[in-house]
């Protein structure tokens, strides 16, 4: 029996490895997460140890198999007189019909039910991503990579492995964005997003972060002059915050202003929050805004919003070019799934999430990890007995 250790940063990688080197019979004999590098007993990386087995002999009944299906009928309900008379080779027909049915069972399982219910463990977490509102197409991707990894450890598997299998396959989904990466790169940060997201606050606490925490020199503009409100309240953030702010009405003015802060590191710019369906508020902000590549542009975006209304926003400011997005109030709602479902169907990273009104306080960088704690740190799925 040859047996091999393999060392790898998720049991996905691992799998594919065992499977390009063992082949799809390998056993998997154990499991482990290890814990490498890292300095003065910090910053370790996590990674998963597998020790996986194949028997040659398996292989060579394997490759028998394999020859002998050669000799038999394309239909295998269709004896031929040789089958008849070869007592191997309808033990073979026998075998094949066998590993026909296996197929057929494993594309079924594939085939999504809302009604489906998963083996032992898994069926408590599939309820936890109905709970959390992941979407059904998602939610059934992520519970395949889990079968998947269920039907190779079985019944070994403990609740905290179970666990980890599903944070790691949410994880992977974020991790093929760039989260939290918030470094502004231009010299103009444009905030867009509908009404009633939080936009100015959002704007209020980023530039404060980037006065407190870079010792930068900001400045504001406001082409919300829709609400009276509105500006009224980016003004007072700018008087506390002691920074210069200025209105502008159209493209001329926009133009103007940017002149007047062409010495300061960043400029934050607040536009106004109308409803999202209407086409002609994109074409507004084109019209006051002088989009260039100096400018990045973040989507604003309530987390007590529906699903189909954060999908509605996005088509509508995609004409936009968009750097990230900034989740806000997570302290209102109990449910992060949308957050998932969103970074997986745009392929747009998060830049910022926000949890309450305090300025500067009440905000995070939108990392995959803080992402993650976001949506696992409560542990709101409960444990199988």
């Amino acid at each position: 029996m040859k047996v091999k250790k393999y060392l790898a940063p998720t049991m996905n990688e691992a799998m594919k490895r065992i499977r390009e080197e063992l082949g799809s019979d390998a056993v998997i004999l154990s499991s482990k997460a290890v814990y490498t590098g890292g300095f003065i007993g910090l910053f370790k990386k996590r990674n998963i140890e597998v020790i996986a087995a194949m028997d040659p002999l398996s292989q060579s009944i394997q490759t028998v198999t394999k020859q002998k299906s050669k000799k038999l009928p394309s239909k295998l309900g269709m004896a031929s007189p040789a089958l008849e008379a070869n007592e191997g080779n309808r033990e073979s027909a026998d075998l094949l019909k066998e590993i026909e049915g296996l197929k057929d069972l494993i594309k079924s399982l594939q085939v999504y039910s809302p009604d489906r219910k998963y083996p032992g463990k898994l069926q408590k977490m599939h309820e936890y991503l109905t709970e959390q509102e992941v979407d059904r197409s998602l939610r059934s991707k992520i519970m395949d990579e889990l079968l998947e990894k269920w039907f190779v450890f079985k019944q070994q598997s403990t609740d905290e492995e179970v666990q980890v299998w599903l944070e790691e396959a949410m994880f992977g989904i974020l991790d093929k964005v760039d989260n939290g990466k918030t470094g502004l790169q231009k010299k103009y940060i444009n905030f867009v997003g509908p009404t009633g997201v939080g936009k100015t606050t959002t704007l209020a606490k980023v530039a404060a972060e980037t006065m407190l925490k870079h010792d930068k020199k900001v400045a504001f503009i406001t082409t919300d002059t829709y609400r009276i409100a509105a500006i009224d309240q980016l003004k007072t953030y700018a008087k506390i915050l002691n920074v210069p702010i200025e209105v502008a009405y159209n493209l001329e003015d926009f133009k103007r202003v940017a002149e007047r802060f062409s010495h300061y590191d960043f400029v934050f710019i607040d536009t106004a929050g109308r409803n999202f369906r209407n086409a002609q508020y994109v074409k507004d902000l084109n019209e006051i805004i002088h989009f260039t590549d100096e400018m990045e542009t973040y989507l604003v975006l309530s987390l007590t919003s529906k699903q189909k209304d954060m999908e509605d926003i996005y088509r509508q400011f995609a004409a936009i070019p968009l750097k990230q997005v900034i989740f806000t109030k997570a302290d209102e709602t109990s449910t992060f799934g949308p957050v998932f479902n969103f970074i997986h169907t745009h392929k747009l990273g998060a830049a910022y999430i926000t949890d309450g009104q305090n300025v500067p306080d009440d905000i995070e960088i939108a990392t995959s990890s803080q992402l993650m704690k976001m949506a696992f740190g409560a542990k709101k799925y409960e444990r199988s007995s």
